[in-house]
């Protein structure tokens, strides 16, 4: 089955954060992922509001897991400590 990333975010260093985008997209794509929305339109109906939402499906929950926890994954999210603040879930398809 394959799976969602889907993460909420309020970007508060953009500089810092822009660093953590252009490092994820490659750790992301080299584990399977690719992305269906990056920060489009969107309307919140419930719970909190985040500026940047962003879905990516993988092939699976494992290599989504396996993605987070790779150490380029890693690399990347070490500059969106401190510059952002997010929610991150990994959510298995039906499909």
């Amino acid at each position: 089955m394959g799976a969602l990333w889907i993460a909420h975010v309020t970007v508060t260093d953009p500089d810092a954060y822009g660093k953590y985008a252009e490092l994820a997209g490659p750790a992301i794509a080299k584990h399977g992922g690719a992305f269906i929305a990056r920060g489009g339109r969107f309307v919140q109906l419930e719970g909190k509001e985040r500026p940047r939402n962003v879905v990516a499906k993988f092939p699976s929950v494992e290599a989504a897991v396996a993605c987070y926890n790779s150490s380029e994954y890693q690399e990347a999210l070490s500059h969106a400590r401190g510059a952002s603040e997010r929610e991150l879930m990994v959510v298995e398809t039906s499909e």
